[in-house]
Order: structure tokens, then C-alpha cells, then sequence
């Protein structure tokens, strides 16, 4: 991210402005703040403003450095250098850190004499060839990374404009792009134009006349064009460069006197609207976005310098009706419903004060007006006291989203701001400032408050705030005139460009200088009273001068086919970038005068006319005519019969999201047997485990074993035997298990926590969360067999434990329109390949290829939810992984047995018959070829023969503790295990992306 590009995040940008509000505060007060101290020789609110500007800038060498430390510039340089120094340092302390910091992390990294070499070594190892684009934006330190990196190692191409340089006030050096250019080893150039027509480009040639733009080597060269004709045709105004120009008579003044400023820009703004309504009116047709077709408000954009500009332009396109939008960067919190925001948060937080009601009346949340609260007298109090005091408990206790909801719904907001003229720009806003207002609330716990502060404090900074988050957003995205300041515009288009403010340019010296001192970036902080200050002011003057005339430039050359601009006579004229252009005296490479003198206007419509006659017809000169009683009007589609269309293209009912539980549904008759599209699963939910048993249990003592070992099964109760069964209960234990720290001292304290903190959020409310989690204790104590060496979930540490992962993975034909499906029946194919007869899941595919399985067409993602991954030791530094399934089924039941549910009922023998009855195989197998995809993506070295380990279907209720009974060389009760044979995973793997 270049600086050009750059806009921190607004999250941080507030933290590190909390950081050097508290800072100044330290050091201020910390010599100024005892009863003793003498007053201060700098204000504290300059104080803060140097601080912030050498915080921002923090790459710029601070100045003066050699003031008298008892000076006031000699304490303003003391307190900036002192406060970087102290917000860098409560930054690392509160592990703050933003794109800049990273940068300069890096380029110090790179420089250290130690490791530096080899930290290069091992960047531009990865990189054959480096390419940077708008180089032209970059700054000291991105440009040392790349040349400790890359330069004279590796191909290094960086690609810039040096003209587009634009973004100095945000980092952006010219300086460092010319140094780097000197150090290139071959320059080309790009020769032919792809955006502007012809005819335009040598309009652009005959104003700039190859003049330098702030250097020598910044320099307006010509250029082909890759459109030799004309895309725009029948406007008013014909030539691709139209200059229009303001009298002096027009504003009332004298021959040679010079209008104030401001009269002359609000004549521009309705010039501008008044010739907008003509182009549109003149039914122009445009080619250079398809075929021909009639010029459109979205065709244009009216770039301006200034926020308030691009007001005073779009209030202008209002009156006459054209739509346009702002797109610049102002602040939103500079805005009039920042102000209402604040008005009605400083009610709320004291809702009986009667000039806070009184004033929140008048604000647009409530919608009086001063009529009707003079008209109610002290009964304004009784009525709005009330309604205040709710809405300030809504803020209170549901936050502002509700808040809005609240006064939307009880005081019509909405309906009353869009009965307004500007109505849909103020709810733009409203809303905007709302999104905002929770995100602080959530983010920094602020109550009202602290809120009202917090807004205040933004309200104040909104002149120099240019955070993205902050800027105001588009007021609709209706076909409109496009307003935009020209730092936004930089690398957009439009056919048609409006550049009103070109004559206009601002001259005041800055508060603290930005200059250069051969290739080092200054910042003067010292104040007026520095000895070298109005040097430093020129030379930032200077600087300033050469930036202007490269914005002049980037707002030109956005248009495609046309420029329409004004010169104009005015206090300001003289230095502005069009003055100094059109009738500065400079040869090619040369850069214009700072300033050039206002002439008459006789001499000025002379030279201009002459301009034109030589730019063989390319430019045109046109007087300014001002305000226009026109409206536009636009021109109404015809009116066509209406009918009902015809639906003509086929659906294709097998594409879906899908999912075992769907899978199965038809076999399990459930719900969701009906053929057809299915509703997609929008929210992961349990519904794989069901209430009674699953399977009978066997009832003959043959089915599990000898007599004795089922008696002994028979003896150890169930410790879940008392608690309900069901998909809820399924979810309140799974829920637990997701959450339960196995590295916590206490496991069983840790249980009940977890237990109590589930259900305390609406999940089996009956449930006692102490007798819950001591039921939960022994599973967590159950080995869990040979397929995990024996280990409990206990010893499974939360970092060898991945719960809950989620997945969503393309089948055959998912991420693209095809007529290839997998069936089960093919599923099932595979696996009687791959399974062993005496596999306990050996009889599965007989089941998996009858009935509905047969018919399940597979296309679309597969999604899911594992209950647990487990990362377990596998010898030396590697892993097995194993897919962990957690089940609460109850296979307890009156056949052959009419006891309490023991470990008896989750016996080995018994699970393989519970696993296939139910279909786990199936998903045990497709949550398999998920983690598959998942390790083949995170591991570079991933071999599923290595470290897929298999899946354990852990059957709770029968987990019982380390007393849990296990069958000699098998799992305990209640643990199924089961190791996928080699390359079963990856086929069906293959098979299910579509592979045979």
C-alpha cells in the first residue's frame, strides 16, 4: 500500500489520537500544570495540533533542531520530538500497530548490520521479478525496502507518473520518486494514451505546453492517442478543451479590479449547472462506453479542490434539478447530522434538563419545530421528558441500532427526512454516523457519556480527518453528476469533465512547513517565531507550487472526451495552476512562475483567442453567462404494454447445498424426504442423533461377549442414565464439549462452568448444570482405545483440539454449471472395493447402494460441521489427526434387557451395528475427506497415509470413567474406532470433485 492508497484503519487511527491527546495532557501539564509553573509560552490547543502533525508525519526530520531549548520554538520542537517518542512507546505497549509501523519494522530489519543481509537474502529469494505500480506516491521508507531488497538483485520495474504525484500531505514524496529514477538502470515510456481521444490530448499539449510540474524532470511530454476520432457529438460545445471566461463586468468591478473570491466561485457554480442542463438537454450522443447513446448525468464529473466546492456545486446542480452525488473526502463528522447526533445523545444523557429537551425538540430525531415548542411553553418538559428518558434507556440497554429502530418507528424519522429536499443525503449520513457511533460503543464499552465525548472529539477533529471509514458515502446510487475532489479522482475516467476551480488558488502559509532539504523530508513544528520559519515557508510554498499544477494536470486528464474549465479574475487568481499556465512566460521544460499577473480583461480574452486559433480547433474560448432559470427535465421513456413474462429456462433440482443429515433423510424417513429442490441449510444444526435406540439390543449374550464380561458390563451404570434424550440435549452437551478447557486445574469445576454458561443461554433450561457437568467428567475420563493410544479427551491440551470445524466443499459440478453428478450407489461401488470382509463396516455398501441411497444424485458443496479434530503424536515431529464425533443416542431399551442404561448397552459389537443402522458410516467417511482437503491445504508435506488417523464416534452415555469395561485388545464401551483402509479417503475424495 503506497501512500496514495493508504488510509489506516479507523479503529487504530482513534487509539493512537487517544494516545497523543494522553500524551500532550503528560507532558503539558507535567510543566505547566503545577500551581507554581509559569504560564505557558505555547497554548495548549497548539500544543496538541504540532503533536499531532509530527506523529502523523513521523518519517519527516523535525525542525527547527537547533532552536534555543528555552525558546517557545525551541519547546514546541522539544515537546514533538518527546511525544513521538512516547506515543511509539504506548504503542508497543498496548500492541498497536499499523500498516506504517510494518514498513518501518521491515526496512529496519533490512538495515540492521547483523542480520539485514540475510533478511534481504531471504525477501528477494522468493521473487524473480518485482513490479510496483504508482510509484510516484511512494515515501523514504518504502522505497528503501525495495532498494535494500531487490535493487540491483533482482529485476526491479517500478511503474509511475511523477505528474500524478498528488499525495504529499498523506506521505506521498516526489523527491524520493526522482532520486529512485536517477538510480534506474534504463527508463521507458509509455507512448500511447488509452483513456482520452485525440483531439483532447492536443488540447492538453497546447495549455501545458510541455511545462516541468515542480521539476525538471517532471515534464508534460506528448503522447499518442490509442482513440484518433471524436466518441462525443452534437454538444452544445464541440471542442474537446473549453475554456470559459468571466468578466469583470460581470461582477461588477472596474477594468483592472480584482473580484473577492468568493461571488466569483458561486458565478462558476451556476455557470457550471446552467451548462450541465444544456448538454444534457442537447440530446449529445457519447461512444465511448458501447454503442451510441445519449449523454447521461453519470457521464459527468465535476472535479473540484475543496470540500466546500464541491458543495457549493452540487447545491448549484440541485437547484436546476440535475442529480449529483458527493464523493470527496469529507469528514461525515463534519457534517449537520453529526451535530444533530450530538444534540440528541446530550439529551439522552440527561433527559430532565430542560434546555437539553428543549434543544433536542428542534433536532430531526424528534422533528418539532421552534413554533411548536414555543407553543407548548413548560408543557414541552412534561411531554418530551417521558419519551427522552425511554430512549435513553433503549441506548442504555440495547445499544444505538435499537435506538434508531426506536425513534424511526415512534417519530417517523425516516418518512420526515425524506419529505425533504436533501432528505436522502441527511439519512446517508444519519445512518452513517450510527454505524459509527456502535462501532466506538462496542469497541472502547463507552456509555453515553463517554459517547457524547467521544463524538464531540470527532466533530472537532472532522477538518483533518481523512480515515476511509470516516468519509462521507454516496447519498444514493441513483444515475447522477459526480462531484468529486481531485485527490479521490486519481486513477478513474469519465467521458466528460467539469474543472471549475482551476483560476482558484488558496495562498495562506502554512502553520507548519513540509519541505525538503536536499533529498530529507522536513517538518518545521517551531511556529512563527522560528528563525528559519519564513524560509521554510517559502521553500514549502515552493513545493506547494509545483503540487498544484500536478493536480491541475490529474483533474484534466481524467476526461475521455471532453474538459470544460473556467478562468476567471479574482483575488486568487495569480497563483492559481490555469493562470500560471495560460499566461505564465516559460519555455518547454521549464516549470511556470509561482504566480503570473491578473491581466484586464481585454488582454486576457486576446491571449486566449489566440490560444485557440493555434490549437486548431481542439480549444474553445466561451463566455460565462451565470445563473440560468433552465431546469432539466429529463425525457421520459415511452410508455410500452406490460405483460407477464415467461419463465423458459430449466432449473437444475440436483444443484444444491447438501449435507449427511439430507443425505439420509429419505432412508430415516424424516421431514425432508420430499423429492425436488431442497431448502438449502442455511445454519449447521444437530439432527443426527435420535431419541430411543438405534439398533435393538441383542439378547443373547453372544452378541457382546461371555456371560461374565456382560455382567460386568451389566454392572457399571451409565453416568448419564438419568438425563434426557434428543437432538436439544445432544446440542446443549455438544456445545459444552466445544468449550471446555482441558488445560483448566479443575476439570469438573471447568465442567460445570461450561455447563451453567450454556444453559444460562436458553439450552435445556431444565437441566441442573452441576449435576450436568458431573455426568460429563467420566467421558472425559474414558480412554479412548488403541486407534488413540489409549488417551483421554482430558489429555487432549485446547492446542492439539480444533472444535467445531466447520466446512463447505464443491462436489461434482459445485463452482460451475455442469451436467456431472455422483450418486451413492457409485459411493458405494468404491467402498466394497476398498473394504475387508471382516471390516466392520463391511456389510455398509449392501445398504448404501438399496433404495433411496441409490438415487441420491451428489452436486452442488458439501457441508458440515466436525465436532473435534484431535492432533495426536505420531513419532518424532509428526502427527495423526483423527475425526472426533460426539453422540448422545440412547440405546437403552426393554429388549432383552429392562435395567438402567449401562456400559452393557454401548458394548463394542453393539456399536458397529448402532454405526451402520444409522448411517455414521457415511458420515464418518464424509467428514474423513473433509479433513483430507483440510490437512492437503495446511500441510506441505501432508501424506493421508501418515496422517489421516482415522475417525472415534464417542457414544457418551456409555463412557464411564477409567473403570469403563474394555474388551480385551478392543475399545472401551462406548468408543468406536475405526482406520480407513489406504487410499480409500482420496478416492472418494476424487470421486465426490467429480473424478471417476
Amino acid at each position: 500500500g503506497v501512500a496514495g492508497d493508504f488510509d489506516p484503519a479507523s479503529t487504530f487511527v482513534e487509539s493512537v489520537d487517544d494516545i497523543v491527546v494522553e500524551v500532550v495532557d503528560d507532558l503539558y501539564l507535567r510543566k505547566w500544570g503545577r500551581p507554581d509553573a509559569s504560564p505557558p509560552s505555547m497554548p495548549y490547543k497548539d500544543a496538541l495540533r504540532a503533536v499531532r502533525t509530527a506523529v502523523t508525519d513521523r518519517h519527516a526530520r523535525l525542525e527547527p533542531s537547533t532552536a534555543d531549548p528555552g525558546s517557545t520554538p525551541g519547546q514546541y520542537y522539544a515537546l514533538a520530538v518527546a511525544a513521538r517518542a512516547e506515543v511509539d512507546r504506548r504503542k508497543r505497549q498496548r500492541r498497536l500497530r499499523d500498516y506504517d509501523d510494518l514498513l518501518t519494522g521491515l526496512r529496519d530489519a533490512l538495515a540492521d548490520p547483523e542480520r539485514g543481509p540475510l533478511a534481504q537474502e531471504r525477501v528477494r529469494s522468493r521473487y524473480t521479478v518485482v513490479l510496483v505500480d504508482e510509484f510516484q506516491d511512494t515515501d523514504p521508507v518504502q522505497w528503501e525496502i525495495l532498494r535494500l531488497a531487490f535493487h540491483g538483485h533482482t529485476t526491479l520495474i517500478v511503474i509511475g507518473d511523477p505528474k500524478q504525484a498528488i499525495y504529499a500531505f498523506r506521505g506521498g514524496d516526489v523527491v524520493t520518486y526522482l532520486a529512485a529514477s536517477d538510480e534506474a538502470e534504463s527508463h521507458d515510456t509509455l507512448s500511447v494514451n488509452w483513456r482520452s481521444d485525440e483531439g483532447l490530448l492536443a488540447a492538453f499539449g497546447a495549455v501545458f505546453r510541455g511545462a516541468a510540474l515542480g521539476d525538471p524532470g517532471i515534464v508534460v511530454r506528448p503522447v499518442e492517442s490509442a482513440h484518433p476520432g471524436r466518441r462525443l457529438s452534437g454538444a452544445p460545445g464541440e471542442a474537446p478543451f473549453r475554456l470559459r471566461v468571466v468578466t469583470r463586468s460581470q461582477l461588477g468591478v472596474g477594468p483592472r479590479g480584482k473580484p473577492i473570491v468568493g461571488r466569483v466561485r458561486e458565478l462558476i457554480a451556476d455557470d457550471l449547472a446552467g451548462d450541465v442542463v444544456r448538454l444534457l438537454d442537447s440530446r449529445a450522443h457519447l461512444t465511448a462506453a458501447g454503442p451510441p447513446r445519449c449523454v447521461a448525468p453519470r457521464d459527468i464529473a465535476v472535479l473540484v479542490n475543496t470540500n466546500k466546492q464541491a458543495q457549493l456545486v452540487r447545491e448549484a446542480l440541485s437547484h436546476v434539478q440535475v442529480p449529483a452525488v458527493l464523493t470527496g473526502t469529507a469528514s461525515v463528522f463534519s457534517t449537520e447530522m453529526a451535530t444533530q447526533w450530538l444534540l440528541l445523545l446530550q439529551a439522552l444523557d440527561r433527559p430532565s434538563q430542560s434546555s437539553r429537551v428543549r434543544t433536542a425538540s428542534l433536532t430531526c430525531f424528534v422533528g418539532w419545530d421552534a413554533e411548536r415548542l414555543a407553543a407548548a411553553g413548560d408543557g414541552a418538559l412534561d411531554t418530551l421528558g417521558p419519551l427522552l428518558r425511554g430512549w435513553a434507556d433503549v441506548l442504555h440497554q440495547r445499544g444505538i441500532p435499537a435506538l434508531v429502530e426506536v425513534v424511526t418507528e415512534e417519530a417517523a424519522l425516516y418518512e420526515r427526512l425524506l419529505a425533504t429536499p436533501t432528505g436522502e443525503r441527511r439519512l446517508t449520513d444519519l445512518r452513517q454516523l450510527a454505524q459509527l457511533l456502535h462501532a466506538a460503543a462496542v469497541d472502547e464499552q463507552l456509555g453515553t457519556v463517554a459517547l457524547v465525548e467521544w463524538l464531540q472529539r470527532r466533530i472537532n477533529d472532522a477538518a483533518d480527518d481523512i480515515s476511509e471509514e470516516r468519509s462521507r458515502r454516496l447519498d444514493s446510487d441513483a444515475e447522477a453528476v459526480q462531484v468529486v475532489t481531485v485527490h479521490r479522482s486519481k486513477g478513474l475516467e469519465f467521458p466528460i469533465v467539469y474543472v471549475p476551480f482551476g483560476w482558484d488558488r488558496h495562498t495562506s502559509s502554512a502553520a507548519y512547513p513540509r519541505y525538503h532539504a536536499g533529498l530529507v523530508r522536513s517538518l518545521d513544528v517551531g511556529g512563527q517565531e522560528g528563525a528559519d520559519f519564513d524560509e521554510h515557508c517559502r521553500l514549502n510554498a515552493e513545493e506547494d507550487s509545483g503540487e498544484d499544477l500536478r493536480l491541475l494536470y490529474v483533474a484534466v486528464t481524467r476526461a475521455q472526451c471532453q474538459v470544460v474549465t473556467w478562468w476567471a479574475p479574482s483575488t486568487t487568481t495569480v497563483a492559481s495552476p490555469l493562470n500560471r499556465l495560460l499566461f505564465g512566460g516559460f519555455s518547454p521544460g521549464d516549470q511556470p512562475e509561482p504566480s503570473t499577473a491578473l491581466l484586464s480583461d481585454e488582454d486576457a480574452r486576446r491571449r486566449l483567442d489566440a490560444l485557440a486559433l493555434d490549437s486548431g480547433g481542439t480549444i474553445a474560448v466561451e463566455s460565462a453567462v451565470g445563473a440560468d432559470s433552465t431546469r432539466w427535465e429529463p425525457s421520459q421513456p415511452a410508455a410500452t404494454a406490460l405483460g407477464v413474462a415467461a419463465f423458459t429456462r430449466g432449473l437444475d433440482t440436483a444443484w444444491r447445498r447438501t449435507s449427511y443429515t439430507a443425505m439420509t433423510a429419505a432412508a430415516h424417513e424424516t421431514a425432508m424426504n420430499a423429492a425436488g429442490v431442497r431448502s438449502e441449510p442455511e445454519e449447521l444444526q444437530l439432527d443426527d442423533e435420535v431419541d430411543g435406540p438405534a439398533v435393538p439390543s441383542p439378547a443373547s449374550s453372544a452378541a457382546g461377549g461371555t456371560a461374565t464380561d456382560d455382567e460386568v458390563m451389566r454392572a457399571v451404570l451409565s453416568p448419564m442414565r438419568d438425563l434426557p434424550s434428543g437432538a436439544a440435549f445432544g446440542t446443549v452437551v455438544h456445545s459444552i464439549l466445544e468449550q471446555v478447557d482441558t488445560a483448566a486445574p479443575e476439570l469438573a469445576s471447568e465442567l460445570v462452568e461450561r455447563s451453567r454458561a450454556v444453559l444460562d443461554r436458553g439450552l435445556g433450561t431444565t437441566l441442573d448444570p452441576e449435576a450436568l457437568g458431573a455426568a460429563l467428567l467420566p467421558a472425559m475420563e474414558t480412554p479412548l482405545g488403541p486407534l488413540a493410544d489409549g488417551v483421554r479427551l482430558r489429555d487432549v491440551l485446547p492446542a492439539d483440539r480444533l472444535a467445531e470445524l466447520d466446512f463447505e466443499l464443491p462436489l461434482a459440478g459445485g463452482d460451475r454449471p455442469a451436467a456431472v453428478s455422483v450418486t451413492l450407489g457409485a459411493f458405494a461401488e468404491v467402498l466394497r472395493h476398498r473394504l475387508a470382509p471382516e471390516d466392520a463396516f463391511a456389510s455398509y455398501p449392501d445398504r448404501l447402494a438399496g433404495g433411496s441411497f441409490r438415487r441420491e444424485r451428489l452436486r452442488g458443496y458439501l457441508v458440515g460441521s466436525l465436532d473435534a479434530v484431535l492432533r495426536l503424536p505420531a513419532g518424532g515431529n509428526d502427527s495423526r489427526y483423527l475425526v472426533v464425533d460426539y453422540k448422545t443416542n440412547w440405546l437403552g431399551g426393554p429388549s432383552g434387557y429392562d435395567g438402567p442404561l449401562t456400559a452393557w448397552h454401548y458394548r463394542p459389537a453393539v456399536l458397529g451395528e448402532a454405526m451402520i443402522a444409522a448411517d455414521y458410516p457415511l458420515q464418518l467417511l464424509l467428514y474423513l475427506v473433509a479433513l483430507h482437503r483440510f490437512l492437503r491445504w495446511r500441510r506441505p508435506d501432508y501424506d493421508p497415509d501418515r496422517h489421516l488417523g482415522g475417525g472415534l464416534y464417542l457414544f457418551l452415555r456409555g463412557m464411564c470413567g477409567a473403570g469403563t469395561p474394555q474388551p480385551e485388545g478392543g475399545a472401551p464401551c462406548g468408543v468406536f474406532g475405526w482406520v480407513p483402509p489406504h487410499g480409500l479417503v482420496v478416492e472418494l475424495s476424487d470421486l465426490l470433485a467429480g473424478g471417476t
